[in-house]
């Protein structure tokens, strides 16, 4: 272990909000599960996943219990402190200094103001671009309003946001470049006038139109991979090239090594740590260690990924610190690092990267 993984400060580079409602068991352990909302099966619990081993790991001490305790034991003590002091507790049991917060999320979820004051710490807003969209095509009556006002709306936003995110990526595979503006006005028409409100926008043109609107502004854009394997992405990747604007490729887990590839292939691409190591829990040094095989170290970035619970947000940074402190530990153990190294390389992924690439101040 070194002494820099325990300490240094983190930026969250993604997450979400934190639930201010009070939970029973069934409802909070729908959240240890990979999708959330998703039950368990019958007869089965989501704390019996690596997740929710390091969520009794971790958590309980910072409410005032035993490590390893009894699920319905901690959720009593949950309850026992209120949902504001014991999120207050975890939040701030968690050694981040920086939260940048999705927010695009449905559901009674803090925003970034909130997580802040909770945890002690500075927040900024990631506006999703898809909701951004529907938004405004709840309010504009044409083609030509919805187009102008969605420019707008885009230009706006990264007026006050740190960064632009979509959970579109899957579909810039096979047609990354920016399409023509008779696409555009077609594909919004077509949109417009099958449109209920509330629908959300999965139209494959207007997705690349907005996310090539997004590019222009220069901040960055983080692309959520899901299940899917980032690399035939290396299209959009070659096509975004020498803009100026970064790409952040979030949620690469299991696919995490191509996406560490990506990243150390293009000086513009990113790759996010965060649940690869979070929901792998006591085998997250081993899936470290095989993205820093891959990644040169200024490309990797430090998140929670973490939705709902503030429990998920100390998994996350606790998971990532002993990982890291293992992995890093280990390598000045054995001699092929220097501590002053480990100490810079581990103050790099915590925080330094996201710093530059977001420009967030020191």
């Amino acid at each position: 272990m070194i002494d820099a993984a325990s300490s240094v400060r983190l930026v969250d580079q993604y997450c979400h909000g934190v639930l201010r409602t009070e939970l029973g068991l069934g409802t909070f352990e729908t959240y240890l599960g990979p999708a959330a909302g998703a039950p368990p099966a019958s007869g089965t619990t989501f704390f019996d996943t690596q997740t929710g081993f390091a969520v009794r790991r971790w958590c309980p001490p910072l409410l005032g219990l035993e490590p390893h305790c009894p699920p319905a034991h901690y959720l009593a003590r949950r309850r026992e402190l209120g949902v504001v002091e014991a999120g207050r507790r975890l939040l701030r049991g968690t050694g981040i200094a920086t939260y940048l917060v999705d927010t695009g999320l449905p559901g009674d979820l803090a925003g970034p103001a909130e997580l802040a004051a909770a945890g002690a710490a500075q927040a900024r807003e990631i506006v999703r671009l898809e909701l951004l969209a529907e938004q405004v095509a709840d309010t504009s009556g044409t083609v030509e309003s919805f187009l102008a006002n969605l420019a707008e709306a885009v230009h706006g936003a990264a007026g006050s946001a740190v960064a632009f995110t979509t959970v579109a990526a899957g579909r810039l595979a096979d047609r990354p470049e920016p399409p023509g503006p008779g696409e555009v006005r077609g594909a919004a028409g077509r949109w417009l006038a099958g449109r209920r409100a509330g629908d959300g926008l999965t139209d494959p043109v207007l997705l690349r139109h907005l996310l090539w609107a997004a590019l222009a502004t220069g901040l960055p854009l983080q692309l959520h991979i899901g299940v899917r394997d980032p690399l035939p992405l290396a299209g959009f990747a070659a096509a975004t090239a020498g803009l100026g604007t970064d790409l952040v490729l979030l949620h690469g887990y299991p696919h995490h090594r191509s996406a560490a590839q990506l990243a150390g292939a293009y000086p513009h691409v990113y790759a996010d740590l965060g649940p690869a190591l979070a929901q792998t829990g006591a085998r997250a040094a081993a899936v470290l260690a095989e993205i820093l095989e891959l990644a040169p170290f200024g490309k990797l970035l430090f998140s929670s990924g973490a939705r709902g619970l503030p429990e998920l947000h100390v998994v996350g940074a606790r998971s990532f610190r002993d990982a890291l402190g293992r992995v890093l530990g280990g390598w000045v153990a054995d001699g092929a690092w220097s501590r002053g190294d480990a100490e810079r390389v581990a103050t790099m992924l915590a925080a330094g990267n996201a710093g530059r690439v977001y420009g967030l101040p020191a």
